[in-house]
C-alpha cells in the first residue's frame, strides 16, 4: 500500500539539489545546474566547452591543457518569481463497501488553488583548480553543484499530495587529468564522485467513510496524514574531451557520463486511519535512479583581436532517467518516468573594450526533458530561453568576472495522475498550470600563478 508514494518521493529525491547547504534552484532544463563558470554564464555558456581554463573544467576536461596554475572561486545566485495554479485537481475514491461493491466518488481537493514562489531564490558556489606538471600535463580538481532544486508547498496548498518539500543537498568532486599532445590537440579524462543527501515530503489523503461521499464532498488538508522520506549516498562517474586549435579556430567536444545514483536513508509515514492505519511506518528504505550523459560540441571563432563569436550545442541525455526503483523493509516497487533526452545550444560573443576588459553576450535555448504526461509540482518545469551579458577585468594576476541571466520559462501544463497507494484505492488527479521567469547573477575570480 505505501510502496508506491515511497517510490514517488524517492523519485522526487534525484530531482532536487543544494550544495553545501546553500538552497538554490536549477537554472537550467528540469533539476540541472549548468552555472558552473561565470564567463562561460556571460554568454549563456555559448563556446565555453572550447574556452581555456579552470572555469571550463565542467564542461571539458582538456581545458586545461597547456595553461599556468590557476585557482577560480564563483557563485551563482537566482531570483525567481514562480507560480502554480489549480486546474480542477481531484481525488478519485475507489472505496469497497461490504455488499454493494467497490463506491467511486471523485472529490475537488481543497486548498490555496494559486502557490507563489514555489522554487526558492538561492546560491550556490563552485571551485576550481589546476597546476601544470612538466611541459605537457596539467591536473586539476573542481567542486560543483550540478543538480539542484528546491520547492516547498504549505500543507493547505492544493499540490500537496504531490509535494510539500523537496530539498537535496549535492556535490560534485573531479579529478582531472589533462595533456597537450600537440601544438593543435589537448586531451583530458577526469574522474567524477558525486554526494546527495535528500529530505522530501508530501501530505497523504485518507478515505472518508462512504456515507461521507456525497457530491458535494471536499477533500480538506484537516484529515491528511504525512510522508517523508531522508536518504543520502556517495556514486561515480567520469568525463572525457578534447580541445582542437585551427589558427583562430577552437573546437572543444567533451562526453560525462551518466551516474547510477542510490540513496539510503528512511521512510515514516504517519497520520493514516481506517483502511489506511496500517500503513503508518517508520522503517529504513533507499532509491535508486541515472542521472543523464552529456555530449557537447563547441566552438570559438576569433574574428580580430577584440571580437571572438561563440556557439554549442549539448546533447542531454535525460532518458537515462526512466525509472525510479524503490526498495525498503517488506516492499518495493518501480515508478516510471521517461523523461524525452534534450538538445540545447547557445550562441554568443566576446567583445574586449581593452587589454584589460572583456564585455560578453549570449543567447540560449533550453527544453525541458520532463513529458507533458509525468510533470508534477514537484518540477513545474517549461522550455526556457536565456539572455545573458557579462563582463571581465584583469588586474595583475587576478580575473574578475561578473554575469547576468535573464531567464524566460514557458508556461507548463501539469497533467498527473497516479495511483496514490498503489492498490486503486486512491487516484490522484494533479491538474495545474506553471509558469515563471528568473534573474540569475555571477559572480567570480581567478588567480594565475
Amino acid at each position: 500500500m505505501t510502496s508506491r508514494n515511497f517510490a514517488r518521493m524517492g523519485g522526487i529525491a534525484m530531482t532536487t539539489a543544494l550544495l553545501a547547504g546553500v538552497a538554490a534552484p536549477a537554472m537550467a532544463g528540469s533539476f540541472y545546474v549548468q552555472e558552473q563558470s561565470t564567463r562561460g554564464q556571460g554568454r549563456a555558456n555559448a563556446g565555453v566547452g572550447a574556452d581555456k581554463g579552470v572555469q571550463s573544467l565542467w564542461w571539458n576536461p582538456a581545458a586545461i591543457a597547456g595553461t599556468q596554475r590557476e585557482v577560480y572561486l564563483g557563485a551563482h545566485g537566482l531570483i525567481l518569481d514562480s507560480d502554480v495554479d489549480n486546474t480542477g485537481s481531484t481525488l478519485t475514491y475507489n472505496v469497497p463497501v461490504p455488499g454493494v461493491g467497490v463506491v467511486s466518488r471523485s472529490a475537488p481537493v481543497n486548498g490555496d488553488p494559486h502557490v507563489h514562489d514555489v522554487v526558492e531564490s538561492g546560491i550556490v558556489p563552485n571551485f576550481a583548480v589546476s597546476m601544470p606538471i612538466g611541459d605537457r600535463f596539467n591536473v586539476g580538481l573542481a567542486v560543483q553543484a550540478p543538480y539542484n532544486f528546491t520547492t516547498k508547498y504549505l500543507p493547505d496548498d492544493f499540490a500537496r499530495y504531490d509535494a510539500l518539500t523537496s530539498e537535496l543537498r549535492s556535490a560534485n568532486v573531479s579529478l582531472v587529468a589533462a595533456m597537450t599532445v600537440t601544438d593543435w590537440l589537448d586531451l583530458g579524462v577526469g574522474f567524477d564522485a558525486q554526494y546527495a543527501k535528500a529530505t522530501l515530503s508530501s501530505a497523504l489523503p485518507n478515505v472518508p467513510i462512504p456515507a461521507v461521499l456525497s457530491p458535494a464532498y471536499v477533500v480538506s488538508p484537516s484529515t491528511d496524514g504525512r510522508n517523508q522520506l531522508e536518504g543520502d549516498g556517495w556514486d561515480y562517474g567520469w568525463n572525457a574531451g578534447a580541445q582542437m586549435h585551427f589558427g583562430k579556430l577552437d573546437l572543444g567536444l567533451s562526453y560525462r557520463s551518466k551516474i547510477e545514483h542510490e540513496l539510503e536513508g528512511s521512510v515514516n509515514i504517519s497520520g493514516l486511519t481506517g483502511v489506511l492505519a496500517g500503513a503508518n511506518v517508520s522503517t529504513d528504505g533507499g532509491a535508486s535512479f541515472t542521472t543523464p550523459w552529456y555530449a557537447t560540441v563547441s566552438a570559438r571563432y576569433a574574428v580580430n583581436d577584440r571580437l571572438t563569436l561563440n556557439a554549442q550545442v549539448n546533447q542531454i541525455g535525460w532518458s537515462e532517467f526512466d525509472a525510479i526503483r524503490v526498495a525498503y523493509t517488506g516492499g518495493g516497487s518501480t515508478i516510471v518516468q521517461d523523461y524525452d533526452d534534450v538538445t540545447t545550444g547557445a550562441i554568443g560573443f566576446d567583445y574586449k573594450i581593452d587589454p584589460s576588459m572583456t564585455f560578453r553576450a549570449g543567447l540560449g535555448y533550453d527544453p525541458t526533458p520532463t513529458p507533458d504526461d509525468h510533470r508534477t509540482a514537484r518540477i513545474p518545469d517549461g522550455d526556457r530561453w536565456l539572455y545573458a551579458a557579462g563582463l571581465s577585468k584583469t588586474i595583475g594576476n587576478m580575473t574578475f568576472d561578473g554575469a547576468v541571466t535573464y531567464i524566460d520559462i514557458d508556461t507548463a501544463t501539469i497533467n498527473d495522475t497516479r495511483d496514490v497507494y498503489g492498490n486503486g484505492l486512491v487516484i490522484s488527479n494533479l491538474r495545474g498550470e506553471a509558469q515563471g521567469s528568473g534573474v540569475g547573477f555571477s559572480l567570480g575570480a581567478t588567480w594565475n600563478f
